[in-house]
């Protein structure tokens, strides 16, 4: 019941629902104020330039924000001119959605937020397409709705500027609590009563979620100037408490054991049901932690995990040792205690007294850990061949979006047949296994919810009700347009029938008219990405392979430096580390897509799996390594553990130029500093374990090659 009412409080106080009453009301009012002077027409022309500049208002920098919508209103503003100057002929409206859906299409070449422009830009195209009127009309209308992406923009930025801090605490609060998500996964490792694959897998589907989380923090960080500041003191405690809590997911993915042979070799004895119990409650204080920060409230602690510790280390001294069996209960334990330390930390963000004395470093330093996209032509014209996936994939759109148009004018599916163009806009995406999961997901969203808005118009027929049910379906159909598909649709649909029925255009008819629009969308959409210039993944995923190898040697030649002498500052290091996770999470993402795709098309799945796998396991250890650092002498490594790094390090340097010949060495040679101790036991068992995985991985790649 906690739980679900946590799961209740993080949504509540979400970037998702803000944004969703913010944009609802944008939409909603200039319809409102237009329909008391009886102009409700003129009212749904703005709101269509405000719905329109709302797609391309994606969480971000406050900068890029305004860009993004500037250039929007622009290009909805000159499509809304064309389609409305060449609506009343066919063939000139044909070669126009011919050379639009292609050209704004390729905008995904610019990144994410460049591509929602371009559809912007193609959805008001669409939506035009339902009307003929004379020139000047056609003026007037365009200029309403740029008049609507105008009021939109003006009034995000000013939310924005009134509340500067609050996206990113949202976003920082969210990826603590994905973060706690995927401890609670690592948790359920150790319980003896679960299925150790089905853990791991939700283990690697966490992973990108958590990656995707971090990547959204860092974009509203370290790419607003504001918040780097060293005089702003809100902004340096967010990105302090964002940097301790990528020391504590370092912490988390380097507790890394056999958890089969754990559960095989301390079955019964009631510990690992112990530890997983002590992870599980380490993880809810994470979780209150992160929805303090989000609600921008008042935290107070709930868990002390040095008592726990005490009784779980009386329970591990009282079994009997054998064979120095318990030494690794020992550990878990010592990592328990680091992961709390850990937890601990992010709890300065509610004591600004504790940031003080910490430093931030430099914007240029910053910038390196974020992308940056240049707006350059040549960018455009250089991914104009079939090598490009985005030049592949806007053919695909474009053929399949013509093919739809041509659809609709030779068997008609009703006054409202441009909904077949702007379902494949919508569900056509560059992969396979994502266009069929928004096929699902928009059949299934648009069945349930026209069975939701039917049933409501037979049961309610007070239209002051009923606006008010439009209102609640457009909040749910904003909240959820970045957070759910198929639920956004579930919400999407029933507002439109009920609008519809409003205007006296029937619901039923509309109703059936919208299952039909959007199944021959579907089938148009599923038989493009299979038939169309596909794009498998299996084709692409040696590209990801390099790139996990790559970071892990990188990772690895990091962590030579530091004994053999080399001085690496510590944000060398944290780039590199950022560099491990997110190679690592795209490798992850890509075998999942690749699981979604037909079965004839998943060569060697289970070799892939095996490689994802071992390049986990391979950066867990190598983090533990990490951790383990200060622990060891502060000088050289004995000269026995420093062969064994660098015999992994060669293995590995092998396997990437066994994958792609070109691959230069980055592990260049240095004067081992090494000192005369013997190899230190409990170092050598780490090295001996990471020399073993990178064998194993050298061997599969042998094998998938």
């Amino acid at each position: 019941m906690k739980d679900r009412s946590q799961h209740i409080r993080y949504f509540l106080f979400s970037q998702y629902l803000a944004d969703g009453v913010r944009t609802t009301l944008e939409i909603i009012l200039p319809v409102i104020i237009f329909a008391q002077f009886g102009k409700m027409n003129l009212g749904f022309s703005v709101a269509l330039g405000a719905l329109c500049v709302s797609i391309s208002d994606a969480p971000g920098p406050v900068e890029h924000k305004r860009n993004g919508m500037l250039y929007c209103n622009l290009f909805v503003f000159a499509m809304a001119l064309l389609t409305g100057f060449l609506n009343g002929n066919t063939i000139l409206m044909g070669l126009l959605i011919l050379g639009s859906t292609f050209f704004f299409t390729m905008f995904s070449v610019y990144g994410a937020r460049a591509a929602s422009v371009g559809t912007a830009a193609l959805l008001v195209m669409i939506f035009r397409l339902a009307d003929v009127m004379p020139a000047m009309d056609v003026f007037k209308d365009s200029l309403l709705i740029l008049a609507g992406g105008t009021w939109y923009m003006l009034v995000a930025l000013i939310f924005f500027r009134f509340t500067p801090y609050r996206p990113a605490q949202r976003s920082l609060g969210e990826c603590i609590h994905e973060t706690a998500e995927y401890l609670r996964i690592k948790a359920a490792l150790y319980d003896v009563n679960t299925n150790f694959e089905d853990e791991y897998r939700k283990l690697v589907a966490q992973q990108i979620v958590v990656n995707e989380k971090q990547d959204a923090v860092r974009e509203l960080l370290y790419k607003n100037r504001e918040l780097t500041k060293e005089s702003t003191t809100s902004g340096k405690i967010l990105i302090l408490t964002f940097s301790d809590l990528m020391d504590l997911y370092e912490q988390i993915t380097a507790t890394w054991y056999n958890y089969e042979l754990l559960r095989q070799r301390f079955a019964g004895t009631g510990i690992l049901e112990d530890v997983s119990v002590v992870i599980n409650k380490i993880a809810g204080e994470l979780d209150n932690i992160g929805l303090a920060i989000q609600s921008n409230s008042v935290y107070k602690k709930q868990y002390e995990l040095i008592p726990e510790l005490d009784k779980l280390k009386a329970k591990i001294d009282e079994l009997t040792e054998t064979h120095n069996s318990k030494l690794v209960l020992k550990k878990i334990l010592v990592n328990l205690r680091n992961l709390g330390e850990r937890v601990d930390e992010l709890t300065n963000y509610f004591l600004a007294s504790k940031h003080v004395k910490r430093k931030l470093y430099s914007d240029n330093d910053y910038a390196r850990f974020v992308s940056h996209q240049q707006i350059d032509l040549s960018l455009f014209r250089n991914n104009m061949h079939l090598e490009s996936s985005v030049f592949r994939h806007s053919l695909r759109m474009m053929i399949t979006c013509v093919a739809g148009f041509l659809i609709t004018k030779l068997i008609s599916t009703g006054h409202h047949s441009y909904w077949v163009l702007l379902t494949t806009i919508v569900i056509l995406k560059p992969g396979f296994g994502l266009t069929k999961q928004r096929n699902i997901e928009r059949l299934i969203g648009t069945v349930a919810g026209g069975f939701i808005g039917v049933l409501i118009l037979f049961f309610v027929h007070d239209r002051n009700i009923l606006f008010v049910l439009i209102a609640f379906f457009m909040l749910g159909t904003y909240t959820y347009q970045r957070l759910n598909y198929q639920v956004m649709v579930i919400f999407t649909t029933p507002y439109v029938i009920i609008l519809f029925h409003l205007l006296g255009m029937g619901s039923w008819n509309i109703a059936q008219e919208r299952l039909l629009d959007t199944g021959i969308a579907c089938v148009l959409a599923f038989m493009a990405n299979y038939f169309l210039f596909p794009h498998w993944e299996i084709k692409h995923f040696r590209n990801y392979m390099l790139s996990a190898l790559k970071a892990n040697i990188d990772y690895l030649v990091k962590l030579r430096d530091i004994p053999i002498g080399k001085k690496v500052p510590p944000i060398e290091y944290k780039l590199v580390r950022k560099e491990l996770y997110v190679s690592i999470a795209n490798l992850s993402a890509a075998f999942h897509r690749m699981l979604s795709e037909p079965k004839s098309k998943q060569q060697d799945s289970k070799k892939v799996y095996r490689f994802v796998v071992l390049n986990n396991v391979l950066s867990s250890n190598v983090a533990s390594l990490s951790s383990g650092l200060n622990e060891l002498n502060s000088g050289a490594w004995p000269k026995e553990n420093l062969h064994q790094l660098q015999r992994s390090i060669k293995i590995l340097e092998s396997t990437l130029q066994k994958l792609d010949p070109g691959q230069k060495s980055v592990n260049t040679e240095h004067k081992l500093i090494t000192n005369d101790q013997p190899p230190d036991k409990h170092l050598t068992e780490q090295l001996d374990f990471i020399y073993k995985v990178s064998a194993d991985i050298e061997k599969i790649s042998d094998e998938i090659i």
